[in-house]
């Protein structure tokens, strides 16, 4: 098993361990809970909503993780851009 040729799904492994934490978290804020049971459901709307807008502005916590968030989510989709473009590639 060389490493070069794992070396991506090592990336996306390594990269996502901390995603659920960081989306419960966020969840959390968002819907303003602290039940674990906003993980399992299906609410999305205002969670994108939050995501891309701004819906507490006063709220310093919200928007400091959600900065936070946005950035760990746009280094997640580079590191699927990457691999999708370097696949295509070989």
């Amino acid at each position: 098993m060389e490493l070069t040729k794992h070396i991506w799904l090592i990336l996306f492994i390594v990269w996502g361990l901390t995603l659920t934490m960081y989306r419960s978290k966020f969840r959390k804020i968002v819907y303003d809970t602290n039940s674990w049971t906003i993980n399992i459901k299906p609410l999305f709307y205002k969670e994108i909503k939050a995501l891309f807008g701004n819906i507490y502005p006063e709220n310093k916590q919200y928007l400091k993780f959600r900065n936070f968030y946005r950035f760990y989510l746009v280094i997640y989709f580079l590191l699927f851009i990457a691999y999708t473009l370097l696949k295509t590639t070989n």
